[in-house]
């Protein structure tokens, strides 16, 4: 049995044309011909022995073997650029993603922090539009997430508890109150980003649930809140980070607080995965045990 012969050129030049949208750009980005491109990606296929894109005279789809090849592929090519990085800069890198709001009020000090304390370490604080903060896509070594993690995937530990409160227009009713209660909820609509949101209908256990309208991301959830048509449910972090002319929030109450996690890789477990738990959980004051976590 041949074993295939990989190349990063090849899965660079695959994840290009993902994130390019077509053949052409990729080539753009990549600095070579359109044909260049699509020699690298066939050769890949047949290394692989499998078909990676479906291609039409409009679009681009990667196929079910596509979206793994395509994940793998950027881990490998992050972990190939942060060696480089490393080689020529002498220092480490780690880079931390989050779906919507890193660490909220303590964003800023958990930056600060890092820096005085850790300054042979280079942190990243990114967001990516995606459930698991761009850790699936090998986008980051360790993510900030606010929904319950897949244990069959990730590694956790639970470094804090937020708060919820309620997003509406600064003209709305409600925004003349200082709290609201969940059990109100139901009377209204309620925005919800179904694929990197911590609202689902777990949080009315027991009583009516709202009418939901979706969104997909928290600018198209902000501007939907904004406009007037609903309301939103989010952790106290939200309403840190996103503070925007013509939305208010309230606290609710009644409603469990929100749980903010750490997630990475039980396979491939970063270096300072221990400090930025342990600098998290300082900042929200929670010491707690950080299970499968490396030590020394």
């Amino acid at each position: 049995m041949v074993t295939p012969s990989l190349e990063l050129k090849q899965l660079r030049y695959l994840t290009t044309i993902i994130d390019a949208g077509t053949f052409t750009d990729a080539a753009l980005e990549l600095g070579v011909s359109q044909a260049a491109v699509s020699r690298t990606l066939a050769k890949l296929e047949s290394e692989l022995g499998v078909r990676l894109l479906h291609r039409t005279s409009r679009s681009i789809m990667p196929t079910e073997a596509g979206l793994h090849v395509v994940a793998r592929a950027r881990l490998i090519l992050s972990s190939a650029d942060d060696l480089l990085r490393e080689a020529k800069e002498g220092r480490a890198l780690i880079r931390i993603g989050h779906p919507w709001s890193a660490f909220g009020e303590h964003t800023s000090e958990f930056q600060r922090r890092w820096h005085t304390m850790y300054r042979e370490i280079q942190m990243q604080l990114t967001r990516h539009n995606t459930a698991s903060g761009g850790l699936a896509e090998g986008l980051c070594d360790m993510a900030v997430i606010r929904t319950v993690p897949d244990p069959s995937q990730w590694a956790s530990c639970i470094v804090g508890l937020e708060n919820r409160v309620v997003a509406m227009a600064s003209d709305d009713p409600w925004a003349r109150r200082r709290h609201i209660k969940l059990r109100e909820i139901p009377s209204r609509t309620v925005s919800i980003d179904r694929r990197t949101g911590s609202t689902t209908l777990e949080l009315w256990k027991g009583i009516q649930p709202p009418t939901l309208e979706h969104t997909n991301d928290v600018d198209d959830w902000l501007s939907s809140i904004g406009a007037g048509d609903c309301i939103g449910i989010t952790p106290e972090s939200t309403a840190a980070q996103y503070r925007r002319a013509g939305i208010v929030y309230r606290p609710l109450t009644e409603a469990e607080p929100a749980k903010v996690y750490l997630i990475w890789r039980p396979d491939n477990v970063h270096p300072a995965t221990e400090k930025v738990i342990a600098l998290a959980q300082e900042l929200y004051g929670k010491h707690a045990s950080t299970p499968g976590v490396p030590r020394g």
